[in-house]
């Protein structure tokens, strides 16, 4: 399935995270990695090597042992990027519950 833009992949995106655990994996390994690189920056440049395997790592948990399907990163690694912090920035303001109630019921597609 291909996307032409960013609108156009955020239903698909948020098809993948129907489950509130799943986003709430998502927004720890988002605000991880964001510590994590703002810490290589003041203190440590080693901390840089972390700040994607806990961001990807706490992601691809959530998908693999919570939502039980394949992350959309594997299909679309920069629309889920985005994607991601898109959604983040959703949570961190409390806007996520509006956009999900906006999107409604969806069916589900498969991109692969």
């Amino acid at each position: 399935m291909n996307f032409r833009n960013m609108d156009e992949f955020w239903p698909f995106y948020m098809t993948q995270h129907s489950k509130a655990a799943t986003r709430r994996w998502h927004f720890a390994g988002t605000l991880a990695s964001l510590l994590c690189l703002i810490y290589s920056l003041v203190f440590n440049w080693w901390f840089l090597f972390l700040a994607p395997l806990l961001g990807y790592g706490m992601a691809w948990y959530s998908h693999f042992f919570v939502e039980r399907n394949v992350p959309a990163t594997f299909g679309h690694p920069v629309w889920s990027f985005l994607c991601d912090y898109k959604m983040f920035g959703l949570m961190l303001t409390g806007q996520m519950d509006r956009e999900i109630k906006r999107l409604g019921k969806r069916p589900v597609l498969q991109a692969y």
